[in-house]
């Protein structure tokens, strides 16, 4: 019995083979680069792509094919031809998905494969319910088998070749290969019609007279559908990563900015004092293993405030770069040299052999400033004044060292400056200054000599204020209000940081307490902690106790900490962190940029806030790259779901551009410099209308902290 052929049917036949090949080429692509979590999600959605793909131009292809009489299908077999397709397309593009593949693996895999395609045709072929039984003509059925073979070897070939890259190239070889591949399967699909061999008299049981042409039209509709549906998946997925990559690049851009921020001065790129003390460290273990010295040069420009004040802050900034380019023309490759703050540069030169070749360096360095320096059209003669100290004969430690070059850089500057001095213990009156301050300070948490000021967080869109951060001033009982910048470094050298870090958060708690006690509304009040006393064993407990003592709820503390702090031992910091958020204590990230962030870490940790260090601030209208570092980290802070604060806001224009970019809270001299709790209380009346109600205060007066519910605080 012999049959002819519907040439529309067999044309939509080839044209889904087509598109099924186009749809597996990006298919494999896609799974190839896919995260490990998705891969079997794609592999299971493609691999039913697919399978429905080739199953429906194999179904058409025989739709397309007509007979004398009518033809019924046994629809168990039929769908389990679409189960073996399914399975098929899963096996290849597993195979697509390995990183590397050799020839022979790949001609075993298309073995298997086209061994897989023959089955689903013939088992095809099988569902046909027609009596007898449909027989082959053996040299054309090999024929198709070693086709779909030779098919599926090139499929797998072209899905190693051409999965990487998203070019118009890609796309053109892409589209020549899916042609290639559509006609290599009709191929295999038609020769296996053509050993299709059906005897005279034959009839179908159960046939109806069902039209091929809109079953076909149906089918391929829905093969197409499905294959449509896959593209625009793989479309859209395409586009996600592709701006998920921009993200990565731009946020790893940024980080490294960042990291270069965190150990370098931003004015002149030097190292900066962190790195600074890593490099003496290590020069330090070096020489002591080689019995071999290290000098430590303190160099501080002569006149450097009159000069400042003549030029103003731009033309000082000008001349410390300036004196930083010549510096570093003296320096041999194993020196370091950092800026320190100020107009104080320190020179680390390891090797020395003796005080005769520190010696010629200091005079490399004075040599330095023999010409004048060109600032802003005006010739600017300065000179430095350099104290020198050598390990081991002047100590045996890297504060060590930089405290005697100190010392000895001053006795330069009181003999005139414009020379260098070695260190000699006749110069420890710095040294004794230091004990004095130091017996200061012990003093003074007995005398209730410290005090906090507090300096508001505004609301960037409405202006409100929406908390505060305490900051510690020393009342001198001679000196008068001595900064933190003063006391707090030695505090932290000599361990009294944590009798004053713990009476700053009972004091802080204590005044949050006795405002809401007088009448104003709760607001959430900010202190910062030490690295030192963070890493203190009873800390939770330190804090609870200072809440319950002050009556308050945890809500209404937040506690701020440096990247270095948190980042010393994440795991233990992970692990304080969350039984402080679980206490009901806020947490936030103060000076973020300044220092070392594991972004993983940061996603771990239980945060609120992130706060942008002053020094981004600073220069953020006219600074392109501040301005896209502060943009990069308040879209990192957002996509953690995390607040921002920028500190240092003292322009409108700076608050106008920090708006713009979504920042959520700011704090500086713009609203108000740090003040003293009366003067606070005074703004919030000011800033925030509407907010006291005494009345409505007296009801919490006297609950204990433990029987309230965590409240919550703007």
């Amino acid at each position: 019995m012999n049959g002819s052929y519907n040439l529309w049917l067999v044309a939509l036949s080839f044209a889904i083979a087509v598109c099924v090949s186009y749809t597996a080429l990006n298919l494999a692509s896609r799974v190839a680069t896919a995260r490990r979590q998705y891969v079997r999600m794609w592999l299971a959605g493609g691999a039913l792509a697919m399978g429905v793909g080739i199953w429906s131009m194999h179904f058409i292809g025989m739709l397309a094919f007509t007979l004398p009489i009518p033809l019924s299908y046994d629809i168990p077999k039929t769908l389990a031809s679409l189960v073996v397709a399914i399975l098929v397309s899963g096996f290849a593009l597993s195979i697509a998905s390995q990183k590397r593949s050799s020839l022979g693996r790949l001609a075993g895999a298309a073995v298997l494969m086209g061994l897989g395609i023959a089955g689903m045709h013939y088992s095809g072929m099988g569902a046909i319910r027609i009596v007898p039984f449909i027989t082959y003509e053996p040299k054309l059925l090999i024929l198709s088998v070693v086709i779909a073979i030779v098919a599926s070897f090139a499929a797998l070939w072209l899905f190693f070749r051409l999965r990487g890259g998203a070019s118009w190239r890609i796309f053109l070889q892409r589209s020549a290969a899916a042609l290639v591949m559509g006609a290599a399967i009709c191929g295999m699909h038609y020769t296996g019609m053509f050993a299709s061999q059906f005897a005279p008299g034959s009839y179908c049981i159960g046939a109806t007279s069902t039209s091929n042409g809109w079953l076909a039209l149906l089918i391929g509709g829905f093969a197409l559908s499905v294959l449509l549906i896959t593209m625009i998946l793989l479309m859209y997925d395409a586009h996600l990563e592709s701006r998920s990559r921009q993200h990565a690049v731009a946020l790893e851009d940024a980080n490294a900015r960042l990291r270069h921020l965190a150990t370098h001065d931003s004015l002149t790129e030097l190292p900066n004092r962190l790195l600074l003390d890593d490099r003496l460290t290590q020069a330090i273990s070096y020489a002591e293993r080689r019995e071999g010295r290290v000098a430590v040069l303190v160099i501080d420009l002569d006149r450097f405030k009159m000069i400042n004040d003549s030029l103003g802050h731009h033309g000082g900034d000008e001349l410390l770069k300036e004196v930083a380019n010549r510096l570093r023309g003296t320096l041999r490759k194993s020196d370091t040299l950092a800026r320190t703050g100020g107009d104080e540069f320190v020179l680390i030169a390891d090797e020395v052999t003796g005080q005769s070749d520190v010696e010629q360096l200091a005079q490399r360095l004075l040599a330095c400033f023999a010409k004048p320096f060109h600032i802003l059209s005006v010739d600017i003669h300065t000179a430095p004044s350099i104290g020198i100290s050598v390990y081991p004969s002047d100590g045996a430690r890297a504060e060590e060292l930089v405290v005697a070059a100190d010392a000895a850089m001053y006795h330069s500057k009181k003999v005139g400056g414009n020379t260098y001095s070695f260190f000699t213990p006749s110069m420890n009156a710095f040294a004794q200054q230091r004990l004095e301050l130091e017996n200061g300070l012990r003093r003074a948490l007995g005398n209730g000599e410290f005090e906090l000021h507090y300096q508001p967080k505004v609301d960037v869109t409405s202006g409100r204020i929406s908390s505060t951060e305490a900051l510690i001033r020393w009342r001198h009982p001679e000196r008068g209000l001595v900064p933190p910048g003063d006391f707090i470094p030695l505090a932290e050298e000599t361990g009294l940081i944590l009798q004053i870090g713990e009476w700053v958060l009972r004091e802080a708690c204590r005044q949050a307490r006795q405002w809401q006690v007088n009448g104003m509304a709760p607001v959430r009040v900010a202190i910062n902690m030490s690295a030192t006393q963070f890493r203190q064993k009873n800390l939770v407990s330190i804090v609870k106790s200072a809440l319950e003592n002050a009556n308050l709820e945890p809500t209404y503390l937040e506690i701020e900490l440096t990247e270095s702090a948190v980042m010393h031992n994440a795991a233990a910091s992970a692990e304080i962190l969350e039984q402080l958020s679980r206490l009901g204590v806020h947490i936030s990230i103060d000076d973020f940029g300044t220092g070392y962030s594991s972004l993983n870490y940061l996603r771990r940790f239980p945060l609120d806030k992130l706060k942008i260090d002053r020094t981004f601030i600073k220069d953020v209208v006219a600074n392109p790259e501040d301005a896209a570092i502060v943009q990069a980290i308040i879209s990192l802070a957002h996509s953690l779901r995390l607040k921002v604060i920028a500190e240092g806001v003292e322009t409108e224009q700076q608050l106008q551009f920090l708006r713009s970019l979504g920042c959520d809270q700011y704090q500086g001299f713009f609203c108000s410099p740090a003040m003293e709790p009366e003067a606070f209380a005074e703004m919030m009346r000011a800033k925030n209308p509407g907010k006291f109600d005494p009345l409505a205060t007296m009801s919490r007066l006297y609950v204990p902290v433990k029987a309230r519910k965590t409240g919550t605080a703007s």
